[in-house]
């Protein structure tokens, strides 16, 4: 009987020390279900969220890059027909010419660039057979943005005065552009 006790005893034994390292083990199994619970539902959602702005962030920034090279090819293109339009005429059809070159420009410079063929260049060039050839060799974009843009211009212009030989002329215009209704207009006209 000793013996059986002694078994029965060291199998309690086995079960008392076995009993509390389970018991152990099953408590930090509790710790990584948490973190998993807030992991789960706290730290991916936040990470989705912040993938989702910077994604829409670089959308922006890509729309905002692409509108600029849009809106710096559009002036550039139109400062340089305006350019030569507002600088170009002959004697015989300045009256129309010039005029409708005015279309091109906006606000105060308009208003000057009218009063100065109105004042100056059309009686000028009727009375003096003058003529004006303008050609723009190369143009570029300092500054565009979807309303407003800066051109720096290169201008080639010939002029004619009766019977006289051809005097050319080479400058560069600083040409600030504003988008009104779909249209660029200039609006400052500075030689540099």
């Amino acid at each position: 009987m000793t013996t059986e006790l002694d078994v029965q005893e060291s199998a309690v034994d086995e079960i008392d020390s076995t009993e509390p390292a389970d018991l152990v083990e099953e408590q930090p199994s509790l710790a990584p279900a948490r973190w998993t619970r807030v992991l789960a539902f706290g730290a991916l959602p936040a990470l989705a969220l912040i993938l989702a702005l910077g994604a829409g962030f670089l959308k922006w920034q890509d729309g905002t890059a692409r509108s600029a090279q849009t809106a710096g090819t559009e002036s550039v293109r139109a400062a340089t027909e305006s350019t030569v339009a507002i600088l170009s005429y002959r004697p015989d059809t300045v009256d129309t010419e010039l005029p409708a070159a005015a279309d091109r420009l906006t606000g105060e410079f308009r208003d000057q660039y009218t009063h100065l063929i109105d004042d100056v260049v059309i009686p000028g060039a009727k009375q003096q057979v003058i003529s004006a050839v303008a050609s723009v060799p190369a143009a570029a974009a300092v500054s565009a943005s979807a309303r407003h843009a800066v051109v720096l211009v290169l201008v080639d212009q010939t002029t004619t005065i009766g019977t006289a030989p051809p005097t050319k002329s080479t400058s560069s215009v600083r040409v600030t552009l504003d988008k009104v209704e779909n249209r660029w207009l200039i609006s400052q006209f500075e030689p540099v």
